[in-house]
């Protein structure tokens, strides 16, 4: 339940920001950030970053499993002795699934607790409404999850796929294997509606026929409709950009509607390894997925990062892309504290161009222009195990093009 402080807070904070997030985007944010600044609490002894992530409501299916590969990243850079000789000390805040209140722990962890960085938010929502507060405060979050491009902040570092980095990859390899046509299914909220704009102006440009869009409201049960709809417009695939545990829901109607891979395959972005298991391997055997990491991906660095977070949450527990990214932001935030000499969001800032980190995805590169990472594209097939495995990669890490600026048909989205 809301408090009524919160609604204060939201009605003079939070406004602006929930404008923000239902509106469609495309428009950059300001090259300087609007805020002058709130100092870091930062003692001799420890420095203190937030961790925000829903841990309740429908998007608690994705975001718990994120918030301890966030926890994790700390355990290990504190036994390692932690950032400029201080110990982190993480403060965990739940979003709830709500964007509004998303906004107000921001603004808590920034003001009140004096932390030094953020890293969370799952939903384009979500980060749109904090956005303005991080700008206003000039404070820095670490944003962990592929999204739909067509943004930029001075106040955001985006260590999840940007669009030419997963849903491009996917358009591309679902034409390659012959796909002329696709049916659009995602939830109503900013990133699959910009998705879907994406992927409708990379159709055109392909001739490959869109036969079908619909969404759902986030957290929706209901997909009877929609998945017949589906299965009578006999369409080549399915572009899933449905989120969190709708996905359950849709999966199980489009398997009673008759449909599996064979029949009418669905490439997802926003199911990993963690949601695989919620949904059931028997729904989604030989479905195909987009990312940057699986936890089959070959590696030193992976191997270590799977062992250690199976003998901290269970040898049952798998990795997944979102978890990897996050788990990977928090190495980056240390690696450019460490080449700053400072937890400054302008020097950490500064600093943060051409910091390479061995992933456990593999190489990641900061692009210091747009807070993007140089990443590796990868295509996964759901196994009856429920393992995902690897079916494609692209030739190393691809450079970061939020605004699709390298494609002559994406010309007029943003």
């Amino acid at each position: 339940m809301t408090t009524a402080r919160g609604h204060r807070l939201t009605a003079a904070v939070v406004a602006l920001a929930t404008a923000v997030a239902l509106t469609a985007c495309g428009a950059r944010t300001g090259e300087e950030p609007a805020g002058a600044g709130t100092r870091a609490d930062v003692s001799e002894d420890t420095v203190k970053v937030g961790l925000l992530n829903s841990l309740s409501g429908t998007m608690a299916i994705s975001e718990v499993t994120v918030r301890d590969a966030l926890l994790l990243a700390i355990e290990e850079i504190n036994a390692d002795g932690g950032v400029l000789g201080r110990r982190v000390e993480p403060i965990s805040e739940d979003g709830a699934s709500d964007w509004p209140t998303f906004a107000e722990k921001s603004e808590k962890l920034i003001v009140s607790d004096g932390v030094a960085a953020v890293f969370g938010c799952w939903t384009s929502a979500s980060r749109k409404a904090v956005l303005p507060v991080f700008e206003q405060h000039d404070s820095l979050l670490f944003y962990p999850v592929q999204y739909e491009g067509l943004e930029q902040s001075p106040n955001i570092f985006y260590t999840g796929a940007t669009t030419n980095q997963q849903i491009v990859p996917a358009l591309d390899y679902l034409r390659e294997e012959g796909a002329g046509s696709l049916y659009l299914v995602g939830s109503d909220y900013v990133f699959p509606r910009t998705a879907n704009k994406i992927i409708r102006a990379w159709a055109e440009a392909h001739d490959v026929e869109i036969l079908g869009e619909d969404y759902a409201p986030l957290g929706s049960t209901e997909f009877a409709t929609i998945a017949n709809k589906v299965e009578s417009s006999g369409a080549d695939a399915v572009f899933n950009t449905l989120n969190g545990d709708s996905n359950v829901a849709f999966f199980k109607e489009y398997t009673s509607a008759g449909l599996d891979a064979d029949t009418m395959p669905v490439v997802s972005v926003s199911i990993a390894e963690e949601e695989v298991g919620s949904i059931g391997a028997r729904y989604l055997e030989g479905q195909l997925t987009s990312w940057n990491y699986y936890q089959t991906t070959e590696g030193e660095a992976n191997e270590r990062f799977v062992a250690a977070y199976r003998a901290k949450y269970g040898e049952d527990k798998p990795t997944s892309d979102p978890m990897e990214a996050a788990y990977t932001s928090v190495h980056l935030w240390k690696a450019m504290v460490e080449k700053a000499g400072s937890f400054d969001t302008a020097d950490v800032r500064a600093a943060a161009d051409g910091i390479t980190l061995d992933a456990p995805e593999g190489p990641v590169t900061v692009d210091g222009e747009t807070q993007h990472l140089h990443k590796t594209s990868r295509i996964g097939r759901i196994g009856a195990d429920g393992v995902i495995t690897e079916v494609w990669s692209s030739d190393g890490p691809i450079a970061p093009d939020p605004y699709l600026t390298g494609y002559d048909w994406a010309e007029g989205l943003s």
